[in-house]
C-alpha cells in the first residue's frame, strides 16, 4: 500500500495545520510537482479558501489564549480534514480503501491535534507572548517541510512524522502540570465572569 505513508503524514500534519496541508497539496498538484494529488484539491476555489483560512490561522495561532480558543474550535475540523484528505489521496491512488485511509488520517490528525492543543495550553502559562510565536512558526515550518518531503519520499516523511508524534505525546505527558494550571486559570476566569454578570443583573436600576 504505497499511499499509506502519505496518508499517515498528511494526517499528522492536518492535526497541526489542516489548511496548510490542503493548500500545499493543491499547489503541488496544480503546478505539476506531484501527480498523486486529487483534482478536487487543485480547484481554484479550494486553494483560495485554504489560503484565506491559512492566513487566519497564522494570525490566531500566534496570540496567547486566542490560539487555545482556535484549537478548541478545530477539535473536530482538523480530524475531519485529515480523514477527507487521506480518503482523497487513497481514491486517487487506488491502492488503499478510502474508508481505511480516512480512518488512519482522521485518527492520526486527532492525536497530533491533541498534542498541539496540550502543548499550547502549557505554553500559555508563560507570561510572555514570544514563546507562542516561536512555537507557531516552528509548527508552520514543520508542516511545510514534512508535506513537501512526503511528496518526494513518503516513507521517510512518515517515519519522521511518527517520531514527532511520539515525541509530542511524551512532551505533553511531561507538561501535564502546566496544562492543568492553564485549565484551572481558564475555569477561574469563567467563574469570575459569571459572578460579575450575576452581580450586575442583581444591581437595582439607576433612576
Amino acid at each position: 500500500m504505497p499511499v499509506l505513508p502519505l496518508v499517515f503524514t498528511s494526517g499528522w500534519a492536518s492535526g497541526i495545520n489542516a489548511y496548510a496541508v490542503v493548500l500545499l497539496f493543491g499547489i503541488f498538484g496544480a503546478t505539476g510537482v506531484s501527480d498523486q494529488v486529487p483534482q478536487s484539491l487543485q480547484r481554484t476555489d479550494v486553494l483560495i479558501a485554504a489560503g484565506v483560512l491559512f492566513l487566519c490561522e497564522a494570525v490566531a495561532d500566534k496570540i496567547p489564549y486566542v490560539d487555545s480558543i482556535w484549537d478548541s474550535v478545530h477539535t473536530v475540523i482538523r480530524p475531519v480534514a485529515g480523514a477527507v484528505v487521506a480518503a482523497l489521496l487513497a481514491g486517487e491512488s487506488g491502492s488503499l480503501p478510502e474508508l481505511a485511509a480516512g480512518a488512519v488520517g482522521g485518527s492520526t490528525a486527532l492525536l497530533s491535534h491533541l498534542v498541539k492543543a496540550g502543548t499550547r495550553m502549557a505554553v500559555n502559562t508563560s507570561p510572555e507572548p514570544f514563546s507562542n510565536i516561536a512555537v507557531s512558526v516552528a509548527e508552520d515550518l514543520g508542516v511545510a517541510g514534512i508535506i513537501s518531503f512526503a511528496v518526494f519520499n513518503p516513507v521517510a516523511a512518515a517515519i519522521i512524522a511518527g517520531a514527532l508524534l511520539v515525541l509530542g505525546i511524551v512532551t505533553v505527558f511531561f507538561l501535564a502540570s502546566r496544562i492543568r494550571r492553564f485549565l484551572r486559570r481558564r475555569a477561574q476566569r469563567r467563574e469570575e465572569k459569571r459572578l460579575t454578570g450575576a452581580a450586575r443583573s442583581r444591581r437595582p436600576p439607576d433612576w
